[in-house]
């Protein structure tokens, strides 16, 4: 599958998801700014990926990276990021979301598995949306030393 192929409207990924449903995938969702690829970013997928057949990163859009992080992010624009990811074999699908949170995302989606950093726990914001169609939250660890925050401050 080529980088642009495994670009997703929001419009289209209801769709998708219930094709790969009727195929018995198992698919797992993440989300996040992906705004600097770094290690941290690099082992997080790789985990997600291991949970099921099909990952789905949401990507959140530049105005949403604003309203979450601040005017001086994203460093990167959407479009940037989202073929970043779609460069990384264990990345199936990139969409870009628009609001604050995924969880709108995931009304569409209904993941089996929903992976989410471990700082965030088991009650993060997508909890109630993915339990709601049957989903599970998978935490994964935070690698230490490896923040896109950290990285732009200590280039400040």
């Amino acid at each position: 599958m080529t980088a642009l192929e495994k670009l997703v409207f929001l419009f289209e990924v209801e769709t998708l998801a219930n094709r790969l449903r009727e195929k018995s995938k198992k698919i797992v969702t993440t989300n996040g700014s992906f705004d600097i690829l770094h290690e941290g970013h690099f082992y997080f997928l790789r985990e997600a990926k291991e949970q099921g057949d099909v990952l789905i990163v949401g990507l959140n859009s530049d105005s949403s990276v604003r309203k979450n992080k601040g005017l001086g992010r994203p460093i990167n624009n959407q479009e940037i990021r989202a073929l970043n990811l779609t460069k990384l074999e264990y990345v199936d699908y990139v969409v870009i979301f628009y609001e604050t949170t995924p969880n709108e995302l995931l009304k569409k989606i209904k993941p089996h598995v929903h992976v989410n950093g471990e700082e965030y726990g088991n009650n993060c914001v997508e909890a109630p949306v993915v339990r709601q169609y049957g989903g599970r939250i998978h935490l994964v660890r935070r690698i230490e030393g490896y923040s896109t925050t950290r990285i732009i401050g200590e280039r400040q």
